[in-house]
């Protein structure tokens, strides 16, 4: 029998990717069943749920050439795994499980939102090496690599897998304390403790009584120089621990300015995994997930147009499904093509015709500035916040680079940085700026320039 497993698997080797056979397919055992019938045993439940469903035909295909016969294959969570889960039923009894339609509240920081789980994240082949260190970080309380660096543009999943983990281990280990933060409530804790003479609180809160932390948009720590040295030694005192640490962020850390070195080495540490657009495939199966979930009936041919014509990222997707559903309801008509088309008019940038030198045309116009005086080094605040609110436009209407856009404006990219932080801190907090850029928004998709 072992025999039969080790040529099944050495197949399988080489026909998937190295880490997803190293993660999925190694841990697996194989056993005889009755009446022609084999049983994989998997690790736990995910590793079940994942095997089965991206490897399960594979598996049973190369099990059927090695023997040379049909045969049926069936997949359970190994009983050792099991027992060990037994042994911390002590452990569980004592710890209230959340109510089904409740948002999960970790140890400290934010609420996890209920539906950021690894059940409802869709893996393709932009995210699968991201999906599969997380879930593997998640899942192991004593990992061989304890820190996890996840990478991508704004919409694209790097939150709902850092949650995911969030909810993993609240589920598995429930004495763990799970610590859920942005970078930027973090150095606002960090100034609240300085004022109140409380850092040493602050202090051994995160060094001592934090288990998994969960970092957000790290990149908001450029330019805090204090709070960088104290995360920095944070850090240290829990990779120390082998604590496990995940952060996220649109940049990398060598890009992301006026960070020192020890922390830039600290966010280096860990593996670190970028994740894509998804391609067509990937976007139809978002769909007909989000669909599933809400519980929408949406034609396949939409489903299909919309998976077509949203290609920037899942928030996209997500607004064309949502918009086309409560459409279709308010109205009380059928969801067919024409409302459809409707509704990702208003959505599709026209990113093409969108440029760095339009953008500076639009805002000059509407802050009745010159494109002189917006380049200019001038720091008047008439000014500042039409740069501001150019550059950050720049940012998320074309697909020039950092160091483009803050050069077309004579600037460094540290200040382009900075000045795209301002405007979406300012979206959170300030309902004029929130204004301001819905009106730009509104110009620009309506090619209204």
């Amino acid at each position: 029998m072992e025999a039969v497993w080790k040529k099944v698997k050495s197949v399988i080797k080489k026909r998937i990717p190295n880490h997803s056979f190293r993660m999925w397919i190694e841990p697996l055992e194989l056993n005889n069943g009755k009446e022609n019938t084999w049983e994989v045993s998997c690790p736990n439940f995910f590793s079940k749920k994942r095997v089965q469903d991206q490897y399960g035909s594979m598996i049973e295909s190369e099990l059927q050439k090695v023997l040379g016969e049909s045969c049926l294959l069936a997949f359970k969570v190994s009983k050792n795994n099991v027992s060990s889960k037994s042994s911390r039923s002590s452990e569980k009894k004592n710890h209230q499980l959340p109510l089904p339609n409740d948002v999960v509240r970790p140890h400290s920081g934010r609420c996890l939102r209920k539906d950021f789980t690894f059940d409802h994240f869709v893996v393709g082949g932009n995210n699968d090496f991201a999906y599969s260190a997380s879930l593997y970080l998640a899942s192991r309380k004593d990992p061989q690599q304890n820190a996890l660096y996840l990478l991508s543009k704004t919409g694209m999943g790097k939150s709902h897998l850092s949650q995911a983990i969030g909810h993993h281990v609240l589920s598995e280990y429930p004495t763990d304390r799970v610590y859920y933060i942005t970078a930027e409530d973090f150095s606002n804790e960090m100034v609240h403790a300085f004022r109140h003479d409380a850092i040493d609180k602050f202090k051994r809160k995160y060094r001592n009584y934090c288990d998994v932390l969960l970092l957000e948009d790290v990149h908001y720590l450029s330019g805090k120089e204090r709070t960088q040295i104290e995360l920095s030694l944070i850090l240290d005192a829990l990779l120390e621990a082998d604590k496990r640490i995940i952060f996220s962020s649109s940049y990398l850390p060598a890009d992301i300015p006026k960070l020192n070195d020890k922390l830039r080495s600290r966010l280096s540490y860990g593996l670190i995994s970028t994740i894509d657009s998804p391609n067509f495939r990937t976007r139809v199966r978002i769909l007909l997930k989000k669909a599933l979930i809400n519980g929408y009936k949406i034609p396949e041919n939409i489903i299909y147009y919309l998976a077509g014509e949203l290609t920037e990222d899942v928030r996209q997707l997500e607004s064309g499904l949502n918009g086309v559903a409560a459409k279709s309801s308010l109205l009380g008509v059928p969801i067919d093509l024409s409302l459809a088309e409707s509704v990702v008019k208003n959505i599709v940038r026209q990113r093409k015709s969108i440029t760095i030198n339009l953008i500076k045309k639009l805002v000059c116009k509407y802050y009745n500035v010159t494109i002189e005086e917006l380049m200019s080094r001038s720091r008047k605040q008439s000014l500042v916040r039409p740069r501001q609110m150019a550059i950050y436009l720049a940012r998320h209407y074309t697909d020039a680079p950092l160091q483009t856009i803050g050069k077309s404006f004579n600037r460094y990219h540290a200040t382009a940085l900075h000045s795209i932080n301002c405007i979406e801190r300012g979206l959170k907090d300030s309902s004029s700026i929130k204004r301001q850029v819905e009106f730009f928004r509104q110009k620009l998709e309506a090619s209204k320039y």
